[in-house]
């Protein structure tokens, strides 16, 4: 049952991803589709009020349009964190948020990360649910999205990008808003509550009482995974029961991360006339996460062996930290497709994690490759074939070339230094917590498993994913301060530098395609891109993962 339930779901992922990415295409290229005739006027309403003028723009006015929009929604919201407690939408009279704290939310959540050092039921307002964290995860997605178009359209050879703000606008109301009405319904049927009325106290059957936590649940909920943000209602995520009440709607919520993400890479595809490209890349994204799914659900079916040695049964797994209704196919399977998709829901507690089921999704993490979350991941990808097509060229002796584009110094400098960055605001940062009193402070477990609390905290941050192993207590000014930055240049530095490529290859003229040309759409290319992948990971990461998560297993299982 548990392996049906897994390719189930991977083959409803694979059914809806094959039209949502056509769609996303006639979307990104304004070609016509069913809901123009109802959303066209909406978007000229939205224009004229917003003074958005539908014309071309280059790779820097694009990008700072992008970065000056970004930063007013994270002023903004930031004044919604510390003014919350005035009142407006606030029965339940939750407080203004702390400074750093603050400062670390609106960052998170403007980045599409969604870490949480707060939990949202007794930290935020209704207002603050809506108005600051529902909206930026609308915008940040729209942001992602927005960006990895007007990368594709500098691949393709197209010296304009198009225009951010009207990007921006139709991901809005042609994707993000209808997905997000579809999937708010079906949580609604499946139990999630969606109210504005204050939280309910109540007696129970002990004769207590227990003040029971409502609100726009479901509304946060849907966009929340439809966006690949994964911040949570609840402190508990995706594994409380009103957001997450029953197995159809973990489906649901899986689906809703997958799905999106998935479709971009074959919009690709109809984007560059070439659909054999989108589909190596399917291929190879599709390789790194069964590969990593299998190892988590082994790891967590195979339980603990300490608890074995003691007579507790170890039939079920490693049940720790699990929701019964979820069970280990749908926990393993949650844990790795939130990491895959950089969402950053959790159904279980990560910190429980079996020591190689906790290292898949730190792994993941850390590739920062396998589908990704809103047009990021897909650029990162696209930035790592650019990099195995170059060292491919120099194997061979020809000049490397891609989308009939030759690679030259210049490509290859941007794409060296955004391949770094990834690593060293994880490795650094985490060196520097490991090694001072604000940092040890809120590491809760001795020995290997400390270091996998501070990395996994830094490779979320870094990833724009925002799950945590949560064992961590990392509601100090260090750590909302070390994580906002590592936040910060975690998303807007591969953008940057990843539309500055693209805009380097516009410039190009295309090279003829010949016999001799490098092939970079068939099983071949796929094997080597995937080599390439886990050898500069491994050479970055390897070392510390070894001193965390893989020495705990030995130490567990020796």
């Amino acid at each position: 049952m548990d392996i049906l339930q897994i390719v189930i779901s991977l083959g409803l992922f694979i059914l809806i991803a094959i039209p949502l990415g056509k769609y996303l295409y006639k979307v990104s290229v304004k070609k016509k589709t069913l809901l123009d005739s109802v959303l066209n006027p909406v978007d000229k309403l939205i224009y004229k009020i917003t003074g958005i003028k539908e014309e071309e723009m280059n790779w820097k006015t694009y990008l700072l349009s992008l970065l000056v929009t970004n930063a007013v929604m994270t002023l903004i919201v930031y004044l919604i964190f510390r003014l919350q407690g005035m009142g407006l939408f606030n029965p339940n009279s939750i407080k203004p948020m702390e400074q750093s704290l603050s400062f670390n939310t609106a960052i998170s959540f403007i980045t599409n990360t969604n870490l949480q050092h707060y939990s949202g039921e007794s930290g935020l307002s209704y207002l603050s649910q809506m108005a600051a964290i529902t909206y930026l995860m609308f915008t940040s997605a729209g942001t992602g999205y927005s960006a990895a178009v007007a990368f594709i359209r500098g691949l393709s050879g197209k010296k304009s990008f198009g225009n951010f703000f009207v990007d921006l606008v139709r991901i809005h109301t042609r994707v993000l808003l209808p997905l997000s009405v579809i999937v708010t319904l079906l949580l609604v049927w499946q139990g999630t509550p969606q109210t504005l009325s204050s939280n309910l106290t109540v007696n129970t059957i002990e004769g207590k009482l227990q003040n029971i936590p409502l609100g726009p649940v479901a509304s946060l909920e849907a966009i929340k995974h439809i966006g690949t943000n994964g911040g949570g209602f609840f402190g508990a995520n995706a594994t409380h029961p009103f957001e997450n009440p029953t197995p159809l709607s973990n489906l649901i919520n899986m689906l809703s991360m997958m799905i999106l993400p998935g479709a971009l890479v074959l919009a690709l595809g109809h984007m560059l006339k070439n659909k054999k490209q989108a589909y190596a890349i399917f291929a190879a994204m599709s390789v790194l996460f069964i590969t990593s799914l299998t190892l988590c659900y082994m790891s967590e079916k195979a339980g603990n062996p300490i608890l074995g040695k003691l007579g507790l049964s170890q039939l079920m797994g490693n049940m720790e930290g699990k929701e019964v209704r979820f069970g280990i196919a749908g926990s393993s399977l949650f844990t790795t497709v939130t990491t895959a998709f950089t969402t950053g829901a959790v159904n279980n507690m990560h910190d429980t994690l079996t020591p190689l089921g906790g290292l898949v999704p730190l792994w993941q993490m850390m590739l920062n490759v396998v589908f990704g979350g809103k047009g990021v991941g897909l650029m990162n990808m696209l930035m790592y074939i650019i990099l195995t097509v170059f060292l491919c060229g120099l194997m061979v002796g020809r000049t490397p070339e891609f989308l009939q584009k030759k690679i030259e110094g210049k490509e290859m400098k941007l794409i060296a230094i955004a391949i770094l960055v990834h690593p060293v605001i994880i490795l650094i940062p985490s060196a520097i917590a490991l090694i001072t009193q604000g940092g040890m402070a809120g590491i809760t477990n001795p020995s290997f498993h400390g270091l996998s609390q501070v990395l996994y905290e830094f490779a979320s941050s870094a990833a724009n994913n925002g799950s945590g192993f949560e064992g961590l207590a990392d509601n100090t000014i260090f750590w909302n301060t070390a994580t906002g930055l590592v936040m910060f240049f975690g998303r807007y530095m591969s953008i940057i530098l990843l539309l500055a490529v693209a805009a380097s290859l516009a410039e190009k003229n295309p090279v003829p395609v010949t016999d001799s040309t490098f092939r970079t759409d068939n099983s071949m290319f796929v094997v080597m891109l995937i080599s390439i992948i886990i050898i500069v990971a491994a050479l970055t990461f390897f070392p510390a993962l070894s001193l965390g998560p893989i020495a705990e297993h030995l130490t567990l299982w020796r």
